[in-house]
């Protein structure tokens, strides 16, 4: 007879049944398979890096002379450099790993270097393979990169009546200019080219789109000397202006053709 008392023994538990072995054939469809995933992955990690710099507003670049409407430059560029080539003063500059979909693609600094036409026409449009830059373009007055715009009308000396004497970006600035009363055909650095003022006009007396920018007086008073940058129709923003502006930063900027239509978009948003 059994005792009540004694601890009752568990039941024993089942065997473990044997893990099946996975064929050659299993094994390399499911590599196929985890490579598949791992494809789509990287696809779509790739598309999201394109699209991140879009939301930032990064695309809204200074395109070189002639580049259609933004949308349709992305897609017509194919980021062979020509246009960069055949810049004399080096002002197109290709865009880098931040750029996401823009990655390659031709833009101008203006502040650091403007696009001047010291090539008297178009030459990174004559250059492009595509079209990307418009080969309706002939002369540097059918050009529209953006426009001229007094930003900081406070810093700007000639808004305060004053005058310029020196290197307009100092000593240090790398940019070019062409100076045609000193070399009709080669621009020189901005650097080596003194100025001595009694109002500041660089930003009229270096436009090379004659009358696409002018001084006004503020006031009918003769000994008035302030004077306001007016920018004319014919600007087409090449941003010579915002690179030898003496001010840091520029009282004048250039506004993109696509900043343009963004802030066209947000105003009639509010309206």
């Amino acid at each position: 007879m059994s005792d009540p008392s004694a601890p009752e023994t568990a039941p024993a538990a089942p065997a473990a049944k044997p893990q099946k072995r996975l064929t050659r054939r299993e094994l390399e469809r499911r590599r196929l398979l985890l490579r598949s995933l791992g494809a789509t992955v990287a696809a779509l990690g790739a598309g999201l890096v394109g699209w991140y710099p879009t939301g930032r507003d990064l695309f809204d670049r200074l395109r070189p002379p002639g580049a259609l409407d933004e949308r349709d430059f992305l897609a017509a560029c194919i980021k062979c450099g020509q246009c960069v080539q055949v810049c004399p003063v080096e002002a197109i500059k290709l865009g880098d790993g931040e750029e996401g979909y823009g990655l390659g693609v031709p833009y101008i600094d203006a502040r650091a270097q403007a696009c001047d036409f010291s090539c008297d026409a178009v030459q990174c449009v004559l250059a492009c393979p595509t079209g990307a830059l418009s080969h309706l373009i002939a002369t540097k007055e059918e050009v529209t990169m953006g426009v001229a715009r007094l930003a900081r009308p406070e810093s700007c000396l000639a808004m305060r009546g004053e005058g310029f004497r020196g290197l307009a970006r100092g000593y240090d600035f790398t940019g070019k200019l062409r100076y045609e009363e000193i070399d009709r055909w080669d621009p020189l650095p901005v650097a080596e080219h003194p100025y001595d003022l009694e109002i500041c006009d660089l930003c009229v007396r270096e436009c090379p789109i004659e009358g696409a920018i002018a001084l006004a007086p503020l006031s009918a008073d003769p000994a008035d000397k302030r004077r306001m940058p007016v920018v004319a129709k014919s600007c087409v923003g090449c941003g010579t202006c915002e690179m030898i502006c003496p001010a840091e930063p520029a009282a004048i900027i250039i506004d993109t053709e696509m900043g343009l239509a963004l802030e066209a978009q947000k105003k009639e948003a509010l309206a």
